[in-house]
């Protein structure tokens, strides 16, 4: 490792020394202040004697293994700050999340770069380390010197995860203003990665990522999680913002994920949602869990039963939200009776003025609200199904389930 570079073990119990060369003391932690600059070291505090002095980064005048040299010597003693993430104390040895391995790990160091300025060394974060090298310069430190720890390292992998990359978790919603922590990190990840990582949270972790995180992807990552943990989450939050996740979800897990919950909560979260999906989730609350009316969503496109192509491909530009899930079409009457299933594929190949009556699926396969969950699996594997239109004791179109759900209740037994 070049000399361009310290560790945070290094760093710890370096001495600090006035502009004659005396000794003030030693480095008992570091701070960055993220709303100045979310990797620059910008306070150091060295104990020296009966209290904490605070060096700042625009007092020093060179940074080595051999000690920081400092270019004034006003000091001030350390008082805490909120606005100050102090390493040692927040950082090492917390649980952070690792925004490429998609992953909880814990921080066993940190690694900074130094950078030669003409007024001054400045240092700025680089890598949080988490690997067995680290570990290693955790136990050797202190004991061998650290130039001689860093050559024997070089035989151990190194193991770490860019500064840019990593995500504090901070359960205080206040504090995380303070250290203006973003959840940018979190919100570009797929659902389901984001789950796995929630479900190795804490309770209070949990909640402080769902209070903050963008209602839509908490909605699709909530989707993702175990039913149990689900209404941990929703009853941890505040009811307008457990509202205001479910609102998000498509009807079906709504349903599922209010149903899971103490009925005065359920009751709670209604209240606030909308009307709209405030009534789709209620009519689907209704139903049997284990019939089909408790598998079926309500996200589906039904036109009339003398639609053409040309009309049909005008509707689905007008249902871009649930295209990503769409491969089934479905004709109703004017009364709202099920005519028929169009394969959304077919469509491609037909003539803008082509009645989608001539693309519909044959034989006409649905079922009834009340049918039992082990004809539906039967049916879907019978026939290699992706998607069961439900209706009625009308014969009215009601929903429809997908593959999805029927994996899912597989899994489940």
């Amino acid at each position: 490792m070049a000399d361009d570079f310290l560790f945070l073990t290094e760093l710890l119990g370096l001495k600090v020394y006035d502009l004659k060369g005396r000794r003030l003391g030693l480095v008992k932690d570091a701070a960055i202040v993220p709303l100045i600059d979310p990797s620059r070291v910008d306070r150091f505090l060295v104990g020296g004697g009966w209290a904490w002095l605070s060096v700042r980064h625009d007092q020093i005048r060179s940074i080595s293994l051999d000690g920081i040299y400092l270019k004034d010597e006003q000091l001030t003693p350390y008082h805490s700050d909120e606005y100050m993430l102090r390493l040692v104390r927040d950082l090492l040895d917390q649980q952070i999340i690792d925004g490429q391995g998609r992953k909880v790990v814990r921080v066993t160091d940190v690694t900074f770069r130094i950078q030669h300025e003409a007024d001054g060394d400045v240092i700025n974060i680089l890598d949080v380390d988490i690997g067995l090298r680290s570990m290693w310069r955790r136990l050797a430190q202190g004991v061998v010197p650290p130039r001689w720890i860093r050559r024997t390292q070089s035989i151990i992998p190194p193991h770490s995860i860019r500064w840019e990359h990593c995500s504090i978790i901070e359960a205080d919603p206040q504090r995380r203003l303070r250290l203006n922590i973003s959840n940018k990190i979190l919100e570009r990840m797929h659902p389901a990665d984001l789950a796995d990582i929630v479900e190795d949270l804490s309770p209070d972790d949990r909640e402080a990522i769902f209070e903050t995180i963008d209602s839509e992807v908490a909605a699709e990552t909530l989707s993702e999680i175990e039913p149990d943990v689900q209404a941990s989450i929703l009853e941890s939050l505040e009811t307008e913002k457990a509202a205001d996740i479910v609102e998000e979800m498509s009807p079906h897990d709504a349903a599922d994920v209010l149903a899971e919950l103490e009925e005065q909560t359920s009751e709670d979260i209604l209240e606030e949602m909308e009307v709209e999906p405030k009534a789709e989730v209620e009519e689907l609350l209704e139903y049997k869990e284990n019939s089909a009316g408790g598998l079926m969503n309500t996200e589906y496109v039904a036109l009339p039963d003398n639609t053409t192509v040309e009309g049909a491909m005008d509707a689905l530009r007008a249902h871009e939200e649930i295209l990503e899930n769409l491969n089934m079409l479905f004709l109703v009457d004017s009364s709202g009776q099920l005519k028929a299933s169009i394969p959304l594929a077919r469509l491609f190949t037909a003539a803008g003025a082509t009645p989608l009556q001539e693309l519909a699926a044959e034989p006409l396969l649905h079922v009834d609200v009340e049918e039992r969950q082990d004809r539906i699996t039967e049916l879907f594997d019978k026939y290699n199904l992706l998607t069961l239109p439900v209706i009625d004791a009308q014969g009215k179109l009601a929903g429809v389930i997908t593959v999805d759900e029927v994996i899912s209740l597989l899994r489940e037994k």
